[in-house]
């Protein structure tokens, strides 16, 4: 019972963050979308180890493991955009 549970929250979480980036709400470096992605992958990949099914456990792990990627790359984003916005640009003079 308990897997059967996991199984539907993390495939309503992958629909769900590919329903609202498809439709433009959420974009892919959005934190929403990267944790339903990955929250939902690692419980579908938790399931498919219960049920050894190899080819699940690699397909799920793996969009996990694509989702970390993404958050990599939306810490480096916000990093940038904030060294950016603390940069002087274009003093004025009084």
């Amino acid at each position: 019972m308990l897997l059967q549970l996991m199984s539907v929250i993390g495939a309503l979480m992958v629909l769900l963050a590919y329903g609202l980036i498809q439709s433009g709400v959420w974009r892919e470096l959005d934190a929403g979308y990267l944790a339903f992605n990955i929250v939902g992958s690692l419980l579908l990949g938790v399931v498919a180890v219960a049920d050894q099914r190899m080819g699940f456990i690699l397909l799920e792990f793996a969009w996990a493991g694509l989702g970390l990627i993404g958050v990599v790359r939306a810490i480096r984003a916000r990093r940038a955009t904030g060294a950016a916005s603390e940069m002087p640009c274009c003093a004025t003079k009084s």
